[in-house]
């Protein structure tokens, strides 16, 4: 665990120095995000339902269940807590999305793949739907709006964008039990898949690159939305889910994918309409870099 947390940050290093040597950054930084949400994100989705026996189709609506009910929440706990943290209505906008939002896709999938085995990749994506969508809505209006109170309309395009194509396209070949896909298919987008957790974590790191190193510490506000999104709020609705019956795999798995760091669509969106990615950045690079430990220790709990 310790070693998949470690590999997960030395890229987001890479990504640092790659920016602060002029590799990455600007105009690049924005097209490769596109390319992660529109193209590798979804391919990798997809082929977490091509690889080999197919997973539990029993699981598919409980853990929809379940990361809607902790959607939810976390939302409804977020709007209130960051009015506590931040007087800026910008401010607000990103400490919200950044309780909400884990790193599901990026992050989420290799560590769940590590505890629970490669099928369990399937199990995230499913949780993933609700998180996508969630993302490009209110995640969305946090951003743009700027405020706690999110201010944008929803997109329609996002119910049919490609991640959540291939997140719906993921479940239907699990629940009708498809195994005959051929090769040609599902080996490159396997190949494709495999670009979007490096290439997520170097955009991290890239964004960081032209911050302060003392802005990469943190502020008070940033120490506490850090604790709240890696310890305190994945704990609480552990414990939650479990008095309210649902099941315990699938409460773990979902523990897991609430107590990742920040999402790394934080600062892709942030690039994407244009929005100052310095706090975004803050609070990513200290809930990733304290991941390393708090996600090992919640582990403990499953």
């Amino acid at each position: 665990m310790y070693t998949v947390m470690f590999t997960l940050f030395a890229i987001v290093v890479v990504g640092y120095v790659s920016g602060r040597l002029g590799y990455m950054g600007g105009i690049f930084d924005k097209r490769l995000s596109k390319l992660v949400i529109d193209i590798s994100c979804p391919a990798l989705i997809l082929s977490s339902a091509m690889s080999g026996e197919l997973p539990d189709r029993r699981f598919i609506l409980p853990l929809l269940a379940v990361s809607l009910f902790t959607y939810v929440v976390l939302t409804a706990v977020a709007l209130v807590l960051c009015r506590l943290l931040a007087k800026d209505a910008a401010d607000r906008g990103v400490l919200a999305f950044a309780m909400i939002f884990g790193n599901v896709g990026f992050m989420g999938y290799p560590v769940v793949a590590s505890i629970f085995g490669s099928q369990a990749v399937f199990y995230a994506a499913v949780l993933n739907v609700v998180n996508t969508f969630a993302v490009f809505t209110v995640g969305t209006m946090l951003v743009t709006g700027g405020s706690a109170a999110p201010r944008a309309k929803l997109n329609r395009k996002v119910l049919y964008g490609t991640p959540m194509l291939a997140a719906y396209a993921a479940m239907l070949i699990v629940a009708l039990g498809v195994t005959d896909i051929p090769a040609f298919v599902s080996e490159p987008l396997a190949m494709i898949g495999n670009i979007t957790v490096p290439a997520a974590l170097l955009i991290i790191g890239s964004s960081m690159s032209h911050l302060p190193l003392r802005s990469l510490a943190g502020t008070p506000a940033v120490h506490a939305t850090s604790v709240l999104r890696l310890v305190l709020l994945p704990v609480a609705m552990h414990y939650l889910c479990l008095m309210l019956g649902f099941e315990r795999f699938v409460v773990g798995i979902n523990t897991v994918v609430i107590a990742m760091p920040v999402a790394t669509y934080g600062t892709i969106l942030c690039l994407r309409y244009g929005r100052d990615t310095t706090l975004m950045a803050e609070v990513t690079f200290v809930t990733t870099l304290l991941s390393m430990v708090t996600i090992p220790l919640l582990v403990t709990l499953i």
